[in-house]
């Protein structure tokens, strides 16, 4: 997969306090890591298994190193951070089994709209089984008079 170059893919720094970014190996590239690191966020990109801090054609950078130091050395810590994303994936697989995978409007403002509509009945949905599940029973306040 190609170095992320399309800036939409960091939209999200516009309006946002980005903490971490996780993702998977096919991203991990060094513009990937500093532009994470320019948004104010900490990547957590997984290295393959044949990353090293020198290549023939001299050292890789100083943020290169560092970064394959800490998933190297602090495997434990950098794995809990970027674990979280199996949680994300999942909730994106339930919404997409639940509500199917297409959205079928066809502007960009309805294609939004249409998207966090799928997730506000995923999670009313989740809210009600876990209501079942534990026996909770929902206590509604009555309105202000």
């Amino acid at each position: 997969m190609d170095q992320v170059t399309n800036k939409n893919f960091w939209t999200a720094g516009n309006g946002f306090k980005m903490a971490e970014v996780s993702a998977d190996k096919a991203y991990l590239g060094a513009p990937n890591l500093l532009t994470t690191l320019r948004h104010g966020a900490i990547p957590y990109i997984p290295f393959k298994s044949n990353s090293q801090i020198q290549t023939n054609y001299g050292p890789k950078s100083q943020l290169w190193t560092r970064m394959l130091h800490f998933y190297n050395f602090h495997r434990e810590e950098f794995l809990t951070h970027y674990h979280k994303r199996s949680n994300v994936e999942t909730t994106f697989s339930m919404i997409k089994a639940k509500f199917g995978h297409r959205l079928r409007s066809k502007s960009l403002t309805a294609q939004i709209n249409e998207a966090l509509c799928k997730v506000l009945c995923h999670n009313i949905c989740v809210v009600i089984q876990s209501m079942h599940e534990f026996g909770v029973e929902p206590t509604f306040l009555a309105e202000a008079a």
